[in-house]
């Protein structure tokens, strides 16, 4: 069972190295990966990056965290909050280095070796999972996953091509639906 965002807190608070490499690494993981592609230009490591989101957020006895007062999800919080840590060091120029006493994650285990491309899939795979309608699911897939074209899903699907996109613009409100229920929490 997932915790509850004031269990996340309290968790994050506590230094539980579980919850907190759950949280960074798994749970927030394709948020943080659209925020660093949002601001950065360049290449971030990510790592070193949430790392140096999780000391400043942890600072002052984690008074960052301890503000957080429920009226948003904690992603959706998150979001706000890393934003501007991001903005701020871009702007800054500040060269993100791995600087910490204190990582969010056991230092006796390895880092996943999945490239970026990877978790983003994996992630991809699980929410298309999700749908309900496997005519939607499978059009998304082969659209996004498989990189295959229009001709081809409407010859796969015995429809015309015309139809794949009304398939495909019904598919995308049940995904987003879909993701915006899995990444509120609430």
């Amino acid at each position: 069972m997932h915790p509850s965002d004031h269990q996340i807190i309290e968790a994050l608070l506590s230094r539980d190295e579980q919850i907190t490499h759950d949280f960074f690494f798994v749970w927030c993981r394709p948020l943080i990966y659209s925020l660093i592609n949002k601001v950065f230009n360049y290449e971030v490591d990510y790592d070193e990056l949430v790392n140096e989101l999780y000391i400043y957020l942890m600072e002052d006895d984690g008074r960052r965290l301890r503000s957080f007062q429920g009226r948003s999800s904690i992603y959706q919080w998150l979001k706000c909050v890393a934003t501007r840590f991001f903005i701020e060091k871009r702007d800054q120029r500040i060269v993100i280095e791995d600087v910490s006493s204190e990582p969010p994650y056991p230092m006796d285990e390895a880092p996943d070796e999945h490239d970026n491309q990877g978790y983003a899939r994996e992630d991809l795979n699980r929410l298309l999972a999700l749908m309900q309608n496997t005519r939607h699911r499978h059009v998304l897939q082969r659209l996004l996953l498989d990189d295959a074209d229009y001709k081809e899903i409407a010859a796969e699907l015995d429809t015309p091509v015309a139809n794949v996109y009304n398939i495909k613009s019904r598919a995308w409100v049940e995904f987003v639906s879909i993701v915006l229920k899995e990444y509120s929490h609430e």
